[in-house]
């Protein structure tokens, strides 16, 4: 599909995804990765290789690289924001501030971020929101996805999301190839939940894992997430059936279960008595369920919805409980229907 019309496509991130996204889509389209390392950005053009965040993965010839922001904005036909959650607001205000002032439309957006932002709560299409307003040709790519598999071309399927249907089914026409499959939804909210909630259960899975509970207790604990996820997608307006997809239920088992997964990585630390401080910083990538989880306490406190696996993960890394008791706390839950 996507050799027929190639596109323009600048990707702001060059971090493991973005990296991965930049190489699986530079088979069809002519991309361009944005850094704000210009070192490491030079090194990637030379090299033909993130050795920093995608190791061990030769890049296409065609793909190309900038540190100059200002220069991979105006070129492109599509924005692509794959940086952290924590840099999607100004890398958003950034590029509204690059719009032509003569009327011209800006070139449509799409994000690969997760997570709920630090000290609002807000989902990643409510900051596009705040920062381009509520009518911006806009939408998210969420699903289950390692990005070194992608970036070595292993079959993946993910969703792109906007609430505006047509422009999903555009952008998947031009974006969609056999081995990165895009599927459409109008779901913004659920994918976003599901994108966002699975990094905090992945924690507590690699908790139970590393405590030596078993696989019985890692599927429970898995099945009970994701209704905590389901709950609280439906109280902000969001689709239970959009969890049962590859935004839900797929990134979910992929990142509790997945080796590749840091989330879950950070769980085996924790209950291998590591601190969080030491865990990161040997981590070197971002592990969007830290921050994550303590924004689904507050959310979910706020809303009134049940969400015990999160609220525990949150107090565990607030250091207010040890991991052995936060599994055994769920653990000694009354019993209950289970929908």
């Amino acid at each position: 599909m996507g050799t027929l019309n190639p596109v323009r496509i600048a990707i702001f991130g060059a971090g493991a995804w973005g990296t991965a996204l930049a190489q699986a889509f530079s088979a069809n389209h002519e991309v361009c990765l944005w850094g704000r390392e210009a070192d490491n950005i030079d090194e990637m053009r030379r090299r033909r290789e993130n050795r920093l965040f995608l190791p061990g993965i030769a890049l296409r010839p065609e793909l190309k690289f900038s540190a100059d922001f200002d220069r991979t904005a105006d070129i492109a036909d599509l924005h692509l924001v794959v940086t952290p959650l924590a840099g999607l607001r100004d890398t958003v205000r950034a590029l509204r501030q690059r719009q032509p002032r003569s009327g011209a439309a800006a070139p449509p957006l799409l994000w690969a971020c997760k997570g709920l932002e630090a000290g609002t709560s807000r989902l990643p299409h409510e900051i596009v929101a705040d920062e381009l307003g509520q009518d911006a040709a806009c939408g998210v790519l969420t699903g289950p996805s390692f990005a070194a598999e992608v970036g070595r071309g292993l079959p993946t399927a993910i969703v792109l999301a906007s609430k505006d249907i047509s422009f999903a089914n555009s952008w998947i026409r031009k974006l969609h190839q056999p081995r990165l499959r895009l599927y459409a939804n109008d779901d913004v909210i659920g994918c976003e939940i599901g994108g966002a909630l699975k990094n905090v259960i992945a924690i507590a899975a690699g908790v139970a894992d590393g405590m030596g509970f078993g696989l019985n207790a890692r599927a429970g604990l898995v099945t009970r997430g994701l209704a905590e996820i389901a709950r609280l997608a439906k109280a902000l307006g969001g689709r239970r059936d959009t969890l049962m997809g590859l935004a839900g239920m797929g990134d979910l088992v992929l990142t509790c279960t997945g080796d590749l997964s840091r989330n879950r990585r950070v769980g085996l630390a924790l209950a291998a008595g590591k601190t969080l401080p030491d865990i990161l910083a040997e981590l070197g990538h971002v592990a969007e369920g830290v921050p994550t989880a303590r924004e689904a306490a507050r959310l979910s406190a706020s809303l009134g919805v049940e969400m015990p696996i999160c609220f525990a993960i949150d107090t565990l890394l607030r250091g207010e409980l040890a991991a052995r008791d936060a599994v055994e706390q769920l653990l000694a839950r009354e019993p209950k229907q289970e929908w």
